[in-house]
């Protein structure tokens, strides 16, 4: 087992340092032949954080891990909301664009909804892939679009941050920066095969399912870097981007990671298992319509709200594992959280709508 935990680890680091250096080569690539730092961080910055979750869900598909690809997403959006957000209010409360409640969070919830659509009949087929990665096609050149509308202000922070390599620095060439986008692709597809096997076999070991194993473990291992990412952001104060790393990515998980994956499953298609289509995707989705009534009070994620969104990450992994392993406590756990902690979060949290909507405003 503690070579498994190894492979684990190193499939891990592996991810992570996949998705940075090819981040990092294709910016100075896409940068040397002179496009804008806007559209560079809009694409592949902003794809580059969802890499992890690409390349294991497509991975596991590859290796007929299927139920791990599907939790993997799955259980990645639901830890982006509730665990992601919630920890980065914790350090400080998060203001939200207005952007992102009139356009970014309603797309979000959308493609979780057209997701549920088409998974119904239990399969996601080559097809419903397709129209996932169109969908994914078209709303990012959208945002491209019209980001290039938009003030120099706004877009002013790209090319602070994304800048083309200088003349003597070792990035500078070009087949430099096709080592780093080459050294990142092996990396990833390496790293996605130590995590998933490594993955099986814990979910062996422990009794569970693989995909239990994919919603909770692999899911909170590739979005190491949305952690790292939206952390960073709160702590220097850059809270909005916080909050738009998380919902982005949820967007992308489903329409790109998903529907490379469905095209990946070929003419077989990628079955979704009935526990997916009766429980995770409903918590997935719960938590994607949180979004809404949290952010429109004050346009801001205040602490305390955080705290819920954490406390409630926790009462679902702790709920999987009471129910993968058929414990005594889950009736009672159950019972508990329907009857009592459940309603009195949905009380407190109209009441603060209400109390936020009748406040006078500045």
């Amino acid at each position: 087992m503690l070579m498994q935990v190894s492979i684990f680890v190193a499939g891990l680091v592996a991810l992570v340092f996949g998705a940075s250096a090819l981040v990092r080569g294709a910016s100075k690539l896409a940068l040397s032949f002179g496009i804008s730092p806007l559209v560079v961080g809009l694409t592949i910055v902003a794809f580059g954080t969802s890499a992890p979750e690409m390349a294991v869900s497509t991975g596991a598909v590859l290796n007929g891990q299927t139920d791990i690809a599907v939790g993997n997403v799955v259980g990645s959006n639901i830890f982006n909301v509730l665990f992601i957000l919630g920890i980065s209010a914790l350090v400080a409360p998060l203001i939200v664009h207005v952007q992102l409640i009139r356009q970014e969070v309603p797309i979000m919830i959308g493609s979780a909804l057209l997701l549920l659509a088409l998974g119904l009949d239990g399969n996601l087929s080559l097809w419903d892939g397709a129209i996932l990665m169109i969908l994914m096609v078209v709303y990012t050149v959208f945002l491209v679009m019209q980001s290039r509308r938009e003030s120099s202000a706004n877009t002013g922070e790209f090319d602070t941050e994304l800048k083309p390599a200088g003349p003597g620095a070792w990035d500078g060439k070009w087949p430099a920066q096709l080592g780093l986008i080459l050294i990142g692709l092996v990396l990833l597809v390496v790293g996605s095969d130590w995590l998933v096997s490594a993955s099986v076999v814990f979910a062996k070991a422990l009794g569970v399912s693989d995909l239990v194993i994919g919603l909770t473990i692999v899911a909170a291992g590739t979005s190491m870097p949305e952690v790292a990412t939206s952390l960073t952001a709160a702590f220097k104060g850059e809270r909005d981007i916080a909050v738009g790393n998380v919902v982005g990515s949820c967007t992308f998980n489903i329409l790109g990671c998903l529907g490379l994956a469905a095209l990946a499953s070929g003419n077989l298609g990628l079955p979704l298992a009935p526990s997916i289509l009766t429980f995770d995707i409903w918590v997935m989705l719960a938590a994607l319509l949180a979004c809404l009534p949290v952010f429109l009070t004050g346009r801001e994620i205040a602490r305390w709200e955080g705290g819920v969104f954490l406390a409630y990450y926790v009462v679902y992994v702790s709920y999987m594992v009471l129910a993968s392993q058929h414990h005594d406590a889950l009736p009672a756990f159950s019972t508990a959280m329907l009857s009592f902690v459940l309603p009195l979060t949905i009380i407190t949290f109209v009441v603060s709508i209400m109390r936020k909507a009748s406040a006078p405003h500045a």
